[in-house]
């Protein structure tokens, strides 16, 4: 059984969140997302489903409409069966004054990728964005597209925006050559 036969997609895709944010998640199956559940695991709580104490169900959905600090945590889908989708780690910040928003699934060689550094109250001061500690540019709206990405951008990324602060480390990976057909 092929246990990532299921996708747990996030929006937005971002694994760092500020409190107050809202969150969807969905179990996204190629045949049918009949019979999947959101489940998560954080410090409070072990291995609960949305609609326990958290979030909104809606059949394989679940929106959180304000996410709080304590909601951080492993997320992920799991069948009737058993089987399970990949994890996405989700921190939610009450302290930290910049996040960087960035694709929480690995990204397929030849996309396209936008990453987003944001205060809890605005999304295009101008920010430097850094990987593996090193600055890579600096951008007046704190909006940076990658094109075309390849092995080659995979890595940890952070931004910063001067006079707030800089965000928890991001980790992107970049999977597989897509195929293209004349």
């Amino acid at each position: 059984m092929d246990i990532f036969s299921t996708r747990l997609t996030l929006s937005p895709s971002s694994s760092q969140m500020f409190e107050g944010d809202s969150l969807s998640l969905s179990c996204e199956e190629d045949d049918s997302s009949a019979g999947w559940t959101l489940r998560r695991n954080t410090t409070r709580r072990q291995r609960t489903q949305c609609g326990a104490g958290w979030g909104t169900s809606a059949g394989s959905s679940c929106k959180i409409s304000y996410i709080f600090p304590w909601d951080s945590g492993v997320y992920w889908c799991e069948s009737r069966e058993g089987a399970t989708s990949q994890s996405i780690n989700i921190t939610v910040s009450g302290k930290m004054t910049v996040i960087l928003q960035s694709p929480v699934l690995p990204v397929m060689e030849g996309e396209n990728i936008t990453l987003i550094c944001r205060t809890q109250t605005s999304s295009d001061l101008p920010a430097d964005f850094y990987k593996h500690g090193s600055l890579i540019i600096h951008r007046p709206t704190g909006h940076v597209t990658i094109l075309h990405v390849s092995k080659a951008d995979e890595g940890v990324y952070r931004c910063n925006i001067r006079g707030h602060g800089e965000s928890p480390p991001s980790w992107i990976s970049v999977t597989g050559q897509q195929l293209h057909f004349d």
